[in-house]
């Protein structure tokens, strides 16, 4: 079995891809020539036709072809990848799906590069942006740049950050007709819309405005140990007896109480989903408010490490301490997986319940269309080949023809039981225009099912389904931009009219960047208020 195995992988090594590291850098930085820039609008437009469920669902044929068409009529001179994509992605948003996205081309590196470069850090990856009042700040900050909190980003480089967020709200898809998306999600990735705009980039230049002062804050990528300003002789006499001391030696009773720590300590990060660039924890569970009475349920996203004995052991504290009340905070949740807010909903709910609808596909084979895109490495796709009987017989047995269109079953499309320990108490969800994707579709059930107040901003996801669960990753043939296609159409069995739009709340508050100067959640405040009855 060994053998075969090892075989295996020596075969998939064989057929990798070899490309050129130069070849590709040269095909993403030239100019190319207007009829390839045709070619590669026609093949976008046809692989959306091709797997798109839903693809006219907020704009009809006759709109996106008239967009498509234009665009390469607006094509009349030769141009780079990066140009080519914002132009692209100014059509492409039209779809109106969110998870529907292009990306420019990188930069490829060499081994050499590539071990180079791991050995470097860009502090500018440690800062957080907010975008309220027409002001781009710095939310949150790790490493050493704590006091730049709630600094005003007056320019990046030499340009104003408005109007950058406003080029990049041009190539923001949301869900329908959503507005809130755009710009909460501009700044809260502000930096990855920066490279996407402008390309790699080794150095930064900010110009803050922190209460009265204004001043400049330069980045550099720099290497991880920097050394080059010790001199010879700042070696101290301490160091080098450290140097000389022998290795402490433990006890087998001491080493087994430091392995037993870090087991604990992985499964604690495991529960909580730690994020260790981050130094933050995906999935929080808080008491708040009077004599502590309320949980705070905080989750950041649904994506991160198990989540069961989190739910598990929050629902026990939560029945055992006979909270008043449950918050969720999916503030700035973008989404996640299927099964995590099912497994959750088992808790909010005291019914059995359908978290989602079978979702309509293009084709009876999702995942081995997925897995053999032309962007799928050749490793991969010769892996995909073994499995394919497999994989096929796995989608063929989830698929099914119903009124002539076809249809996927996920795990979440199957009636759920309520948990035994479920909460059958007031709940509040704080959203707004970041809570997106698997964070919407469970606010849908919520909304659906009349089990919560929500409080904030409209969401970024459609209370009507979107388009995700499975992707194709495409890349054009000339210019090497990626499109990423949905394709599944995944819904609650809860409906409103019109469509295109996400769950509005009940209680309408957007907070400003003075709440943020003063460390003021207006949210939290009227949830709290609203319990004391002061409402």
């Amino acid at each position: 079995m060994k053998q075969k195995i090892l075989l295996t992988f020596c075969v998939v090594f064989l057929l990798a891809s070899c490309g050129s590291v130069e070849k590709h850098n040269l095909q993403v930085t030239k100019l190319h020539p207007v009829e390839d820039l045709h070619e590669d609008v026609d093949k976008v437009y046809e692989q959306l036709q091709r797997n798109h469920p839903h693809l006219y669902q907020f704009a009809s044929k006759e709109i996106l072809d008239f967009k498509f068409d234009s665009l390469k009529h607006a094509i009349t001179e030769p141009m780079d990848s990066r140009t080519f994509y914002k132009q692209l992605a100014a059509v492409t948003k039209y779809v109106g799906q969110g998870h529907m996205s292009l990306s420019p081309p990188s930069k490829r590196f060499t081994k050499k590069e590539r071990k180079a470069l791991n050995k470097t850090k860009f502090d500018i990856n440690n800062l957080d942006f907010d975008y309220l009042d027409d002001k781009l700040f710095i939310v949150n900050a790790r490493g050493n740049d704590s006091v730049l909190i709630n600094a005003e980003v007056l320019k990046v480089e030499d340009e104003k950050p408005q109007d950058l967020i406003r080029d990049y709200t041009k190539v923001i898809a949301s869900d329908g007709f959503n507005t809130t998306f755009h710009q909460r999600v501009a700044g809260n990735r502000f930096m990855d819309y920066y490279a996407k705009d402008k390309g790699r980039f080794d150095s930064i230049t900010l110009t803050l405005r922190n209460s009265d002062s204004t001043f400049v804050k330069m980045y550099k990528r720099v290497l991880k140990k920097d050394t080059t300003n010790l001199k010879k002789d700042s070696i101290s006499l301490d160091t080098l007896s450290l140097k000389k001391k022998k290795k402490i030696r433990l006890t087998k009773a001491e080493k087994k109480t430091k392995k037993l720590e870090r087991k604990a300590k992985r499964k604690h990060n495991a529960k909580f989903g730690y994020i260790a660039a981050r130094d933050e924890y995906t999935r929080n569970l808080n008491f708040i408010g009077k004599d502590s009475s309320v949980a705070l349920l905080k989750i950041r996203g649904f994506s991160n490490n198990k989540y069961e004995d989190f739910y598990d052991e929050s629902f026990k504290a939560i029945d055992s301490l006979k909270a008043d009340a449950l918050i969720i905070d999916l503030r700035n949740n973008f989404g996640g997986r299927l099964k995590e807010i099912t497994y959750l909903y088992t808790y909010l709910t005291d019914k059995d319940f359908v978290m989602i609808n079978p979702s309509e596909v293009k084709t009876r084979f999702p995942i081995l269309k997925s897995l053999m895109a032309n962007s799928t490495p050749n490793s991969l796709k010769v892996l995909g080949g073994v499995l394919s009987p497999i994989l096929a017989t796995m989608d063929a047995l989830k698929s099914s023809k119903k009124d002539g269109k076809l249809y996927y079953k996920f795990k979440s499309s199957k009636a759920q039981e309520a948990n035994p320990l479920n909460y059958n108490g007031k709940i509040y969800v704080l959203i707004n225009g970041n809570s997106f994707s698997a964070s919407s579709l469970l606010s849908t059930k919520l909304r659906g099912d009349n089990r919560a107040t929500f409080v904030g901003e409209e969401t970024g996801g459609a209370f009507n389904g979107t388009v995700a669960g499975l992707y194709k990753i495409y890349e054009a043939p000339n210019t090497k931009v990626r499109a990423r296609i949905g394709l599944a159409h995944i819904d609650a069995p809860n409906k409103v009219t019109p469509d295109g739009y996400g769950i509005i709340p009940d209680v309408e508050i957007i907070p400003t960047y003075k709440d943020r100067l003063n460390n003021v959640d207006p949210e939290l405040e009227w949830v709290l208020e609203d319990l004391e009855g002061k409402h």
